[in-house]
């Protein structure tokens, strides 16, 4: 399986965590094949650099501040483009956080919690109207092959009771999952063929997202492969066309710790749409963005634009 963007047409992609790793690797990848791409990152001054990098060698490329532990950073971020782009092609939801010393975000969330779920969970749902109103838009959102064992723990999302860090970010990935799924059930509930929502996760590769993990890089680096090989899903769930609204994409290779894309299922509770619909609603109350709303609103908007 692999990417096969459609020729002629430049399209709008945004990449979150795109000043290093997996997101930059995405945002080079995408350049190269003409999209035009925003990259954001809390490290602007790195994402800058690199976006400048990637024009001078002929793509388009723009940097945007994102703080996704500062769910106004998220609103004002959206603003900013959709105060100047009409339309949106393609939401990379990649960015996240792995084992960070214990720490909130900006609203007093689990840090993890906030950044890889909440974080993006605000992201879309402020941008899914321009995603709504560009034909073939799709939102990608990375999780990570570590969901298969991963659980969701209800009463204590903040960690206010005991903070486990690992099993915080193994939560975090698995609500990402669950909220790639639930999003598409209710455009389909709402019969909107756009955006189409996918998921992917990368196999297990070596980047920063380690820095907090040494003992964990090392004893997995045998199980590693390189970036490319890791931005493969993402790349191929962004632009293949034979794609569809709730596909995962992931390696194929051993507990898909590595290899080439392939269409997988959900494992564990990543399939538990009873969970996903509780995921979805807590995360709705917890950002303040009522995204059922939004999607009645569009759903509204486009019957009336088809009468």
């Amino acid at each position: 399986m692999s990417a096969n963007p459609e020729p002629g047409i430049v399209k709008t992609a945004i990449v979150t965590g795109a000043a290093g790793g997996l997101g930059l690797r995405m945002s080079e990848l995408l350049s190269a094949t003409g999209h035009r791409v925003i990259m954001a990152d809390v490290d602007i001054e790195g994402c800058r650099v690199e976006a400048e990098r990637l024009s001078d060698d002929g793509g388009e490329t723009e940097a945007l501040f994102l703080d996704l532990a500062d769910l106004r950073s998220v609103e004002e971020f959206a603003s900013r483009f959709e105060s100047k782009e009409p339309v949106l092609h393609l939401l990379v939801n990649n960015a996240g956080v792995m084992c960070p010393p214990m720490g909130r975000t900006a609203q007093g969330y689990e840090l993890q919690w906030g950044v890889n779920h909440l974080g993006h969970f605000a992201l879309t749902g402020h941008l899914l109207s321009t995603l709504a109103r560009t034909p073939d838009s799709r939102v990608v959102t990375q999780t990570s092959i570590v969901h298969d064992t991963a659980d969701i723990n209800l009463d204590n999302l903040d960690s206010r009771v005991d903070h486990d860090p690992w099993k915080a970010y193994k939560q975090s990935k698995l609500a990402v999952l669950l909220f790639s799924l639930e999003l598409q059930r209710r455009l389909d509930h709402h019969l909107l063929d756009h955006p189409l929502s996918v998921a992917c996760h990368p196999g297990l590769v070596d980047t920063g997202l380690y820095r907090n993990s040494r003992l964990m890089r090392l004893f997995l680096k045998p199980f590693m492969h390189g970036l490319d090989a890791g931005a493969a899903p993402a790349m191929v769930a962004a632009t293949c066309q034979d794609i569809r609204g709730g596909d995962l994409i992931g390696p194929d290779g051993w507990r898909g710790f590595k290899g080439a894309p392939k269409k997988c299922e959900p494992l564990g509770r990543g399939g538990d749409l009873t969970l996903a619909s509780k995921v979805w609603n807590i995360s709705k109350e917890m950002t303040g963005i009522d995204m059922d709303s939004i999607l009645e609103d569009i759903s509204v908007m486009t019957s009336d634009h088809i009468r």
